[in-house]
């Protein structure tokens, strides 16, 4: 089966954009030039989303274990590594990869 990580609309989209024969005027190879980029496009803004998603539950896991939610204060390597800094990274990556 092609392709079985996509949703079965863009499947089959997909299986007939592999089964087309190529473009043969310049207009249409521009056409599908112009799709690909599009396609390109919304991935990473997608992707970027999902980062700077991450990146806000980090945040928020790490500011309620500091409330003392889950039981007590995170040790200082997670507070240093894993805390903050990760969530901004990860939240920074994101705004990069959706603005691109």
């Amino acid at each position: 089966m092609h392709f079985p990580w996509l949703p079965r609309r863009r499947r089959a989209e997909a299986i007939r954009e592999l089964h087309r024969p190529p473009a043969a005027t310049s207009s249409e190879r521009r056409e599908a030039e112009r799709r690909e980029q599009s396609r390109r496009k919304h991935r990473l803004t997608r992707i970027g989303q999902v980062l700077m998603a991450v990146g806000a539950l980090v945040g928020l896991t790490h500011w309620l274990a500091h409330l003392g939610a889950f039981g007590g204060q995170p040790s200082s390597l997670v507070d240093l590594l894993l805390g903050y800094p990760t969530a901004g990274l990860l939240i920074l990556v994101g705004v990069v990869a959706a603005g691109q």
